[in-house]
């Protein structure tokens, strides 16, 4: 065995796509987009090959660290003022919430900047789940179940998600035939291109933005009272953003943009890294344990300034980087004493819509793909957007993305609706380098609990010392105590979930700090999905949990996660 590399997906079936691209002699780009496509197919509740893909990329030969918004803008014929005037303040479910799809154009991009395959060899494996169908799991069929009502209120969508009328079964083969239709188009057009990889590349995103994809997209918007128009389609561009690089426990930490939750991601690093401390304290029977009350109280003041400043970068009235500027985040972290709600009066006070509380129903939308190739380049990217909250587009099996849901329909709202502007997404892929190599690539579903998630596995894995995969398993915590990212937006004033088998000990001492406490059971997938690549080197490994070579871990707190780590023989070994 001479490969060195690793892969963790949503899905098996996306796992496998990847592994078969970097058999095949792919890169991680190549095969995080095999992947990526893949989980648009085989997760079509929580991602849409229509939807949202953030990208972040490490270019092992340049040592470039890039990434891609992966997320399209409000459509040109959008109104804050007419969304508010028949809706109220939030956006509401269905053809409305519509923003131009991005995640074609960011798979595409990526391979054309970055991969070295066309379209068609890394779609492979998604053609055959759509057109041959693939087997229904447990979350996919309680997700469906459990939402069964709004699946039935759209007829074209009912069609795909309530075969028969009814939900998907477990065992059963669930195909998407007219899904099976779009990618054939955008393959097709590739295969038919003159000209080399670029060309065809192109022809294939043509496919989709510009011809017959596109035109049923419009055709149905026309006729439905959607916002989407040809000329929307024809000019989206996906963005290359800079990244927010954080120093954090000896590591250089990768983030994404204010255009999502990268920016509280590092934040959140700046503040706990700034503390000059662990975030571990001893127990009383001496075993080291996260300062879990410290963590919480750094999370909800992120979360705070992620409401009073945080949109699209182009609307934001401060600069992004002034969140991580030292004085800022000395400023904050001297506000960090027992339980305090660091959020304005009016914003704890509203928000409480009579909805279900996002805590108890869960965030379920979104999956994760990172990779590791052998060279060490790394692929991070966090697909997303769901299916029951919009229209399928009749003969494509697209439900195109609905992630209008994260903007406001309040004029003057800092994350108002606005033509071009792009919803502040909660997906947030990160990676990570050692001493300038490549070390980690990580997500994670789960909406405003990604960032929370992550933080908890990073410091399982630098203060305490587990390895990668105790560091997903360990139990965790979450706060809910401010403005939720979608409609309709809640605040749970210090409301606090904990995973059930979180030791009695720390559960009491978060009590007795003023947090109003709430159990999730051990193990849920409303803790989040983590997903991780890490690439070990036994002469600058410090996780001695873990082998040297490449590891990967996907959560098992989310049915169907998978993940598959090769490690290079070493001299005397066999393969």
């Amino acid at each position: 065995m001479t490969e060195t590399w690793a892969v963790a997906s949503g899905h098996p079936i996306a796992t496998r796509a990847a592994e078969r691209v970097l058999r095949q002699g792919g890169n991680a780009v190549d095969a995080g987009v095999a992947a990526g496509l893949a989980l648009g197919v085989v997760q079509p509740d929580l991602v849409s090959i229509a939807g949202v893909a953030p990208i972040i990329m490490f270019d092992a030969e340049t040592g470039e660290v890039t990434s891609q918004d992966g997320v399209g803008g409000w459509p040109a014929a959008a109104d804050v003022e007419a969304m508010h005037r028949d809706h109220g303040d939030h956006v509401p479910e269905g053809i409305l919430r519509t923003v131009i799809p991005a995640a074609p154009a960011s798979w595409i991009k990526a391979l054309a900047d970055k991969g070295t395959m066309g379209f068609g060899e890394v779609a492979q494996d998604a053609l055959a789940a759509a057109r041959d169908g693939f087997e229904v799991y447990p979350l996919f069929a309680d997700f469906v179940t459990s939402r069964v009502e709004k699946y039935a209120r759209f007829a074209s969508t009912a069609e795909v998600f309530l075969p028969g009328g009814k939900p998907p079964q477990v065992g059963e083969r669930f195909v998407q035939r007219d899904l099976a239709w779009t990618l054939e188009q955008m393959i097709e057009a590739e295969a038919a291109s003159p000209g080399g990889r670029l060309a065809g590349l192109a022809a294939a995103r043509a496919a989709f933005y510009e011809g017959p994809i596109a035109e049923r997209i419009v055709a149905f918007h026309a006729a439905n009272g959607g916002l989407l128009t040809a000329h929307d389609l024809a000019n989206y561009q996906v963005r290359d953003e800079a990244t927010h690089a954080v120093r954090f426990r000896g590591l250089d930490v990768h983030c994404c943009g204010a255009w999502c939750q990268g920016i509280s991601m590092a934040q959140t690093l700046a503040m706990i890294e700034a503390a000059g401390r662990s975030a571990s304290v001893k127990t009383q029977g001496g075993q080291e344990r996260l300062d879990l009350h410290f963590v919480l109280e750094v999370l909800k003041r992120v979360f705070a300034d992620r409401e009073a400043y945080v949109t699209d970068p182009d609307y934001m009235a401060i600069a992004p980087e002034a969140l991580l500027e030292p004085n800022f985040i000395k400023a904050r972290l001297a506000t960090i004493g027992e339980c305090s709600d660091p959020l304005p009066a009016p914003a704890v006070a509203g928000g409480r819509s009579g909805e279900p509380a996002v805590y108890r129903v869960g965030c379920a939308d979104t999956s994760h793909v990172s990779v590791i190739d052998a060279d060490g380049n790394i692929f991070s990217a966090t697909p997303s957007d769901p299916s029951y909250d919009t229209v399928v587009i009749p003969g494509t099996g697209l439900s195109v993305s609905s992630r209008g849901s994260q903007s406001r329909s309040i004029p003057g709202h800092l994350n108002a609706l606005a033509p071009g502007k792009r919803p502040r997404l909660t997906p947030n892929p990160i990676l990570a380098l050692k001493d300038g190599k490549p070390w980690l690539a990580m997500g994670t579903p789960g909406g405003d609990v990604q960032v929370q998630a992550m933080i908890q596995v990073l410091l399982n894995m630098r203060d305490l010392g587990l390895s990668a995969e105790q560091a997903v398993r360990a139990p965790r915590v979450a706060t809910y105590a401010f403005p939720g990212s979608f409609a309709p937006h809640d605040v749970h004033p210090n409301q606090v979930l904990y995973e059930q088998d979180l030791p009695v000990e720390q559960v009491e001492q978060l009590a007795a700090r003023g947090h109003k406490l709430e159990a999730w059971p051990a193990l849920t997938w409303k803790a989040g999905g983590i997903c991780l690549a890490l690439r070990n080197d036994e002469n600058r490994d410090d996780n001695r949990g873990d082998k040297d070579g490449c590891v990967a871990v996907a959560d098992p707190r989310r049915a169907g996660n998978s993940a598959i780590g090769v490690r290079a023989a070493k001299p005397g070994e066999t393969s």
